[in-house]
């Protein structure tokens, strides 16, 4: 007690910030991933299918509801009120069918259950259902997992050198020009990147992964390709079939606007992952595989975080073991954070203000100037 009664209360120290700008290590870490593997609870490695079935058959539910509601009440509704109904379901349905495009993603990753051919069924289904070639991507996501950060041998967002800018990015880098960037890549991005390879890594050849013989893919995984383009052809002839039964306006207000949202939400959670001021980049002569796991950053979407599943926000631990089923990934997060140190990188910038920056700061990568590292590559912005 001090004079007057009065307690004297020191004042509580403040929180250090966290500068999610800081630039994360390139130095080799000083642990080994068995190591960052003792830390996490042995739980968070079991994948169990009545558990990853629950988060499905929620979602499905929750489509479901959202379908019914659609179709049912809408048509009559007041017209001014269904101008914003509409939008409301396809916002809310995108949302939930990206969160089954992320159980989709789990089974090619192996994480949704302990066989191999539940995961590869389920997958086949979920993807083929939003016009995915599934194992296509699995083939393709794959190898980005195990060439993350390689600018040579990175499947996907892999940055260009200044040199490999186009004539026309010049003319891109203005508050216009970056929207009509950000634009296009989230509505053609992701049917572009599988159509064409566009902002995928280069090839001696056309890449394309709805080609069973492209350079994408080995022999012994050509048969699985044609088979990722039957299950695409048999929803595209329903699709087509619910076109003549219901309408083309029909489909496109119940199917083709949420999905369009949901190849949005894909390409921005992507892009945002591996794209960020802070992360390196590495040619043959620094990368390793750590290193590149380690060249990703979580992100925070608030309460879009569980609807799709916690992708967004635990994709570092995502990518030093992908076969860790979404479940489990956030008490992962938590255990690896203290042993990874500077070396994990979160930012929980909005993500409509992050893609902005990222849009702005990252145009290219280059080495530092003088730096004895001449492997390691980082973002820059001055064209």
């Amino acid at each position: 007690m001090g004079a007057g009664g009065r307690m004297s209360v020191p004042p509580s120290p403040k929180k250090p910030e966290f500068n999610s700008l800081k630039r994360v290590p390139y130095s080799k870490p000083p642990f080994t991933l068995s190591e960052i593997k003792k830390d996490i609870p042995p739980h968070c490695f079991q994948r169990s299918v009545l558990r990853s079935f629950s988060y499905l058959l929620y979602d499905f539910i929750l489509a479901s509801l959202f379908y019914h509601v659609a179709t049912n009440y809408f048509p009559n509704l007041p017209q001014p009120l269904s101008y914003v109904a509409w939008p409301l379901y396809w916002a809310m349905q995108g949302c939930i069918l990206t969160g089954v495009w992320v159980i989709a993603h789990e089974c090619g990753h192996h994480a949704f259950s302990d066989y191999q051919w539940l995961d590869d069924t389920v997958g086949l289904i979920l993807h083929s259902s939003l016009l995915v070639p599934y194992f296509s991507w699995k083939y393709s996501h794959r190898r980005h997992h195990s060439n993350t950060g390689s600018l040579e041998r990175d499947e996907v967002f892999v940055p260009k050198k200044k040199s490999g800018l186009r004539w026309w990015a010049k003319h891109f880098n203005n508050p216009p020009g970056r929207f009509l960037s950000i634009t296009i890549q989230l509505t053609l991005g992701w049917p572009l990147y599988l159509a064409f390879n566009v902002a995928g890594r280069p090839y001696d050849r056309f890449a394309c992964h709805y080609d069973p013989y492209g350079p994408i893919f080995s022999d012994r995984e050509r048969l699985q390709i044609y088979i990722s383009d039957a299950g695409v052809l048999t929803v595209a002839y329903a699709l087509y079939r619910l076109v003549l039964a219901k309408g083309v306006g029909w489909v496109i207000s119940v199917y083709g606007v949420p999905l369009l949202v949901v190849n949005a939400f894909l390409v921005m959670i992507t892009y945002l992952q591996h794209t960020h001021p802070s992360l390196p980049h590495y040619d043959s002569s620094e990368w390793d595989w750590m290193r590149g796991a380690l060249s990703t950053v979580d992100r925070d979407y608030g309460i879009l975080n569980k609807v799709f599943h916690n992708i967004t926000d635990t994709h570092v631990a995502h990518h030093l073991f992908s076969t860790m089923p979404h479940y489990h990934a956030m008490v992962a997060t938590k255990a690896i954070k203290p042993i990874l140190g500077e070396y994990y990188q979160f930012d929980g910038m909005p993500v409509y203000k992050a893609i902005w920056r990222e849009a702005k700061e990252c145009l290219y990568v280059e080495p530092d100037e003088g730096d004895k590292h001449k492997g390691v590559f980082w973002f820059r912005n001055k064209i």
